[in-house]
């Protein structure tokens, strides 16, 4: 039996254009023009381009400045990764990379596995934290894209794994091995650990989104494995509506860190992501840089653990059971709490009491 699996993310233009920036920023808005009253879906795609129109400049900037994206091309690298691990294990699958709002869409994806003829389907998204605009939003496409074919293909579907215990230990080595390069000491009371967490639209949280809470215990478990006591968290917040986002933000952890004349730098931990992206390479070295800097702060930033060796196994330990056909509850799984209404399994949900 042949499995196909969807690796799903978010995507980013491949070229700094206008042509390739405002369509994708139009695909975004409006796949969260819930956030915002509109009474058609005509005022939604309105909504949506403006919003598109007024960004642009500013991220096509920002791609410019970074030369491009990565992303795509690392979600391609761990796409064979994986393909390559899972065929040492001695399965047979085929890995597609499927992304939300860029090419290769999660249509895409679909429609290449089709063409595969895969026996199964199993859709993973890229997110090590569970949200619903993107985890959760990601698997919406892949199902509503195998149904629009009319495809009676089965479809398992992994929701939050920020808690393998492998890729606790990539995030915690990969910010002690950057430390230690560098010749930081992360005890020393003048530099402080900043978790740069991705932020998220606070009507998800009150939604039922657990992504926050997710954030707070992921970032504890990974300081308490660098023997850190103290930390500060901060979030990435896209404030493009005027709606209330996760708090703090991470430019008021690095004023208030400069205020406080015991520190005298910071090292940023990207937590939200595992791919290179805008939001790494222009938002944090580029921005939050120039704003430590401003307050006196020396300013490092830990790189993203895309290519480490062992994250291909974390990937293929996640689709394991569903590509081998044994019960996922073996590798701890549970019906995901953030996808509820659907056969969704992640490894976050708690241990039902006995």
């Amino acid at each position: 039996m042949t499995t196909g699996i969807v690796l799903l993310n978010f995507g980013e233009p491949a070229e700094p254009t206008r042509e390739q920036v405002v369509p994708y920023l139009e695909r975004i808005f409006l796949n969260n023009a819930s956030l915002e009253d509109a009474d058609t879906e005509a005022e939604a795609r309105e909504r949506a381009s403006q919003l598109a129109q007024r960004r642009a400049p500013g991220l096509i900037e920002e791609y410019e400045e970074i030369g491009g994206s990565p992303l795509n091309p690392q979600a391609e690298a761990q796409a064979e990764a994986l393909a390559d691990e899972l065929d040492a294990r001695g399965y047979d699958v085929e890995t597609y990379v499927g992304m939300q709002f860029t090419e290769p869409f999660v249509d895409d994806a679909v429609g290449a596995a089709r063409e595969d003829d895969v026996d199964q389907v199993v859709g993973l998204p890229v997110y090590p934290l569970c949200g619903a605009s993107t985890t959760v939003a990601a698997l919406d496409d892949l199902t509503d894209a195998v149904a629009d074919r009319e495809w009676d293909v089965p479809v398992a579907e992994i929701t939050g794994w920020h808690r393998h215990p492998t890729y606790n230990a990539v995030r915690a080595d990969n910010v002690g091995a950057f430390a230690a390069d560098r010749d930081l000491d992360l005890t020393d009371p003048g530099t402080e650990l900043v978790y740069s967490a991705h932020g998220t639209p606070s009507h998800y949280l009150d939604e039922g989104s657990r992504y926050d809470t997710y954030v707070e215990e992921f970032c504890e478990v990974v300081a308490r494995k660098l023997g850190i006591e103290g930390y500060s968290l901060g979030y990435q917040n896209h404030e493009n509506r005027d709606i209330p986002w996760t708090e703090p933000d991470v430019e008021d952890v690095v004023e208030d860190l400069g205020d406080d004349e015991s520190v005298e730098r910071i090292v940023v931990e990207p937590v939200s992501f595992m791919h290179e992206q805008s939001e790494t390479l222009s938002e944090l070295d580029d921005e939050l840089r120039e704003e430590a800097e401003a307050v006196g702060l020396d300013f490092y930033r830990v790189p993203v653990p895309h290519d480490d060796d062992r994250f291909p196994s974390v990937l293929a330990d996640l689709a394991e059971p569903f590509v081998g056909e044994f019960d996922p509850g073996y590798y701890q799984f549970r019906q995901c709490q953030c996808a509820s209404d659907r056969d969704a399994m992640c490894l976050n949900a708690p241990t039902v009491p006995r």
